[in-house]
């Protein structure tokens, strides 16, 4: 951006975000408009994640035709097997994925700070600060979302306990190099070794998930249940081969739940326990032919050509009243429905030039999302140090709190309906422990190693830490507070046999102790940065 330069602490600021008119405002009169900007982002991001998690539904549920022979008969057998292991898709697609908007965040922060001796801190601290906000509300979240009474445990303890390993792991990993080995700085060493352990998580969660000997830990997976998830009406018809794209994104009315589609369908065992299908969603044709995902996207590709349905992207991204919205009675829910549209219609209408996730297996829309969500990123990097600039606030503390919340958004929308729709705790929970590992291994080892390696070849110097005492803290801190977490869980999982859900009472006390886990971490960090403890 033009003229942006930063000088906090004082009464005046020169920088500005498209017009150097800006600066004549008053300081709460910026301070109100750059907030606001920054809320309609998030607002951005939230829309952009629902056409995100389609495409990843699209790429995930790819399968490919064995052939097997019938060791009776001879004949041969045909069977479609997925191509994604679960496991590694909730590790890499789903984690990587909803912590892109942090990801992108810090290497872009990292990047404009290239050629510095010095790390920028904005990364760094809203990636420290959305693990707390996964870990502790989001938590939170998905405790309270199961119905009345009803009961979701974690299935697969044994992958479970090697991604909670590498999460705790992580943060471990991050405090020893900042403090211990080589103290403030990072060398390439250090932050190469940081990225390269996310392979590490990769090859141990799956070596668990397949049950490896000497590589797994001797957990049966007796408790898993043979759906994965149960099948549910979806509206999402495949004679129209679009759905509403943000319909998760705020619920109007009792039956509008009933149009999110399920994306962690893909978690279906067969029933020999030889490969894997996925389930079969109500409402569309049982044949076998019709249950292979690949068979239903080419009927939907024939029926509907690829620039038909790019353009009836268009059409919906205008419309601002959807069938179930002109079917309510309240006419008070209805104009806050269509409000909510208006607001969202200029994010739809620019996504709507992401194309359609039926091609391609939903690569090229996952890539389009991707490169939307990074472009949004760098805007919110501009409004922080506007804010910063304007309010004298430590970027440290809008990274902690306001950036760590709003890019932490597409976790909590996946968790919870992993928590509303899954028979079981497992993704929901996983989301929430693979995205702690990603935000270290990549979301900060990757920034640092664009950084470390600039300096080593231009200036044969390492990467200083700025306010590292203050991030250190913060890692303490969490780490003490997150030991509360899982000891919460697993009392839950010894008094009422699940993770999630139980009495609503129960429910709700563990909401708040959650709650309260993530405001102390947020206050102790925030006076830490500030220079006040």
């Amino acid at each position: 951006m033009p003229g942006l330069s930063r000088t906090i602490g004082l009464e005046t600021c020169d920088s500005y975000l498209i017009f150097e008119s800006e600066t004549a405002l008053g300081g709460g009169v910026r301070a109100f408009l750059y907030f606001l900007g920054l809320a309609y982002c998030f607002l951005g991001l939230s829309a952009i994640t629902a056409r995100f998690f389609r495409s990843m539904e699209s790429v995930v549920s790819h399968t490919r035709e064995v052939v097997d022979v019938d060791p009776c008969t001879g004949g041969k057998v045909i069977r479609h097997e997925k191509v994604w292991n679960f496991t590694i898709a909730d590790i890499s697609l789903l984690a990587f994925g909803t912590s892109f908007p942090q990801i992108s965040l810090a290497t872009i922060d990292a990047i404009r700070n290239i050629g510095s001796l010095y790390a920028g801190g904005l990364g760094p601290g809203t990636l420290v600060g959305s693990a707390a906000f996964d870990l502790f509300p989001i938590h939170a979240v998905c405790v309270v979302v199961p119905k009345a009474g009803e009961l979701k445990k974690i299935a697969d303890i044994g992958v479970w306990l090697v991604e909670l390993f590498w999460s705790f792991w992580a943060y471990i990993w991050l405090y020893i190099i900042l403090e211990v080995w080589t103290p403030n700085v990072i060398t390439l060493w250090e932050a190469l070794l940081t990225v390269l352990q996310y392979g590490l998580l990769l090859t141990h969660a799956y070596a668990q998930d397949k049950q490896w000997p000497y590589f797994s830990l001797p957990i049966p997976r007796s408790e898993r249940p043979e759906d994965w998830v149960p099948a549910e009406p979806v509206a999402c018809k495949l004679d129209s081969g679009l759905c509403d794209e943000y319909s998760e994104i705020l619920h109007v009315g009792e039956d509008e739940n009933r149009d999110v589609v399920d994306i962690f369908s893909i978690h279906s065992e067969t029933r020999n326990g030889v490969g894997s299908v996925y389930q079969q969603v109500s409402g569309i044709d049982e044949s076998p032919e019709s249950s292979n995902k690949e068979y239903q996207e080419k009927m939907v590709s024939q029926d509907h050509p690829f620039f038909t349905l790019w353009r009836q992207q268009f059409v919906d991204a205008v419309k601002l009243e959807s069938t179930e919205s002109r079917k309510l009675s309240n006419i008070y829910l209805r104009l806050a429905r269509i409000f909510w549209q208006l607001l969202l219609a200029p994010w739809r209408l620019l996504f709507a030039f992401v194309p359609p996730y039926n091609i391609a297996h939903g690569w090229v829309a996952f890539i389009g999302s991707l490169i939307f969500i990074s472009a949004i990123a760098y805007i919110v990097t501009q409004l922080t140090d506007l804010i910063s600039c304007v309010t004298g606030i430590n970027p440290y503390v809008i990274a902690f709190t306001a950036l760590a919340a709003g890019t932490s958004w597409p976790d909590l929308v996946a968790s919870k309906i992993a928590a509303e729709r899954q028979l079981t705790a497992d993704s929901a929970i996983a989301n929430i422990t693979c995205s702690n590992s990603v935000n270290i291994y990549v979301g900060i080892g990757v920034p640092w190693l664009i950084d470390t390696a600039y300096n080593y070849i231009v200036y044969n110097e390492p990467l200083r830490i700025e306010n590292a005492a203050g991030l250190s803290f913060s890692l303490l801190v969490f780490f003490a507070t997150s030991v509360g977490c899982i000891a919460v869980l697993v009392i839950r999982r010894l008094t009422l046999g699940a993770e999630l859900g139980g009495p609503k009472l129960w429910a709700w006390i563990t909401f708040v102790f959650f709650m309260l886990l993530w405001i102390t971490f947020v206050v102790l960090s925030s006076l830490k940065v500030s220079g006040i403890i």
